[in-house]
């Protein structure tokens, strides 16, 4: 949290037509005082069309530093960026030039699936002794998906981490705490369930994933299943204590069956099992039907869809996207059990469209979605698209790609960076990285 602020943030940026141009990875200028400050200063284009980049990460962090598998000499350098409709991996060297990163290996899906099984990565985590990917699915599509070791040093596919994965099937996020030797994973789908969008069918009929899995990191095998109940659908962003000696994290559930609300469930250690807890819930709010997608248009309402979270170094402010409503709201979670809102902004959303300070007549469309927060939690970065395909079942209008920065107070409360507005014409803004690290990028042995 001392370290110096961030002067540079990786963007992935996605066409969402799928053919002619390729996604993307971009430079963006986030240094106030630069010339170029909330501007792209970089753009690295995908030698292949159709990836669909998504939850990239950094080859290195603080884990690289556990005692029990060492890697003091290994640079934060490369990121690993996965295609999660393509399958393939892209290595990606940020130096000598941090504006032109440059791809120096391409894994490509036929060595993914040949080495463990899987296709369709989707998000990077570095850890104590190697690269950690989670994959959604096999390479026909059909479950079950799970995470995959890479090497740290030749970027090579090690293979399949599970060694027993007991009942889990599904596969979203997923995430550890290394002082309790206890991964965490999360439940969306089959890729066919979602490659050509949310099917309502499977929706309703409570066919997506409701569960959390507790394993043993070391051992590689299944210890427990947390069922949320099958009315919570869409189990997404895991995201843990940093603090190693803390035994609890925050997961977001996008949608409830019941009532269309979306809500923040608290994982934590209890008599030497894990137990979950719901600790927040964001009502839908009514709306015109006529304002409303096809597919929402028989419930009357706009669900808040929470598709990302967020929690600062310090463990203390919880940040939670709603990408359908267009609301970002911060809450305290100092007591985790007890998250108080201290915070909220709205921009885009289904039906509000709301404005940014900069250009306050300007409608925008999406929602909060990716959101990023820098290590000395002052800072917040989020960008409006989800996944390509499910972008225009809820707004049909097509998402128009746009990133904001919101600047944080350190007794809670935020605002709107009004300088900082950066468009972004035919392709979309997804994930964000941070130079030098992140709130989602590092773990920790030591508190």
């Amino acid at each position: 949290m001392q370290a110096p602020p961030e002067k540079h943030a990786f963007v992935t940026l996605l066409n969402p037509k799928f053919k002619g141009r390729p996604d993307a990875l971009t430079v963006v200028d986030v240094d106030p005082a630069s010339s170029t400050y909330s501007q792209v200063v970089g753009q690295l284009d995908m030698p292949n069309v159709g990836d669909e980049l998504h939850h990239f990460g950094w080859n290195a962090c603080s884990s690289c530093l556990c005692p029990y598998a060492p890697h003091p000499h290994t640079e934060r350098r490369y990121l690993v960026v996965p295609g999660l409709r393509s399958s393939r991996l892209y290595i990606i060297d940020t130096k000598p030039d941090i504006r032109k990163p440059k791809i120096v290996k391409t894994i490509e899906p036929q060595e993914l699936a040949a080495r463990a099984n899987y296709s369709r990565p989707h998000t990077v985590h570095c850890g104590p002794d190697g690269i950690f990917v989670n994959a959604l699915g096999t390479p026909q599509g059909e479950g079950p998906g799970g995470i995959f070791r890479m090497d740290p040093e030749t970027f090579e596919v090690l293979g399949q981490w599970e060694l027993d994965r007991g009942p889990q099937y599904f596969a979203y996020d997923f995430w550890w705490h290394l002082g309790y030797d206890t991964l965490i994973t999360s439940e969306w789908g089959m890729p066919k369930t979602f490659e050509n969008g949310l099917v309502p069918d499977v929706l309703l009929n409570s066919g997506y994933g409701h569960n959390l899995h507790i394993w043993d990191l070391r051992r590689r095998r299944h210890r427990q299943v947390l069922d949320l109940g099958k009315e919570h659908q869409l189990v997404f962003e895991l995201r843990p204590a940093h603090d190693p000696t803390k035994a609890y994290g925050f997961v977001g559930v996008v949608i409830s069956l019941k009532d269309l609300s979306s809500s923040i469930w608290l994982w934590h250690q209890s008599d030497g099992s894990w137990t979950i807890k719901k600790v927040i819930e964001i009502p839908a709010e009514p709306a015109d039907p006529g304002k409303l997608p096809p597919l929402l248009k028989g419930f009357k309402a706009v669900p808040p869809l929470v598709t990302d979270i967020d929690l600062s170094l310090d463990d203390r402010f919880l940040y939670v996207s709603c990408w359908g409503t267009g609301e970002f709201i911060q809450y305290d979670v100092s007591d985790p059990f007890n998250p108080k809102k201290t915070g909220s902004l709205h921009l885009g959303g289904i039906v509000r469209r709301a404005a940014h300070p900069k250009n306050p007549k300007q409608a925008l469309n999406g929602g909060p979605q990716m959101v990023e927060v820098s290590r000395d939690g002052r800072r917040v970065y989020f960008t409006n698209s989800l996944y390509g395909v499910i972008d225009e079942q809820f707004y049909p209008d097509g998402v128009k790609g746009w990133m904001v920065k919101v600047d944080a107070k350190p007794a809670g409360g935020m605002a709107f960076d009004s300088n900082f507005l950066l468009e972004v014409d035919e392709l979309r803004p997804h994930q964000v990285r941070l130079e030098g690290g992140d709130c989602s990028t590092d773990s920790f042995c030591f508190p």
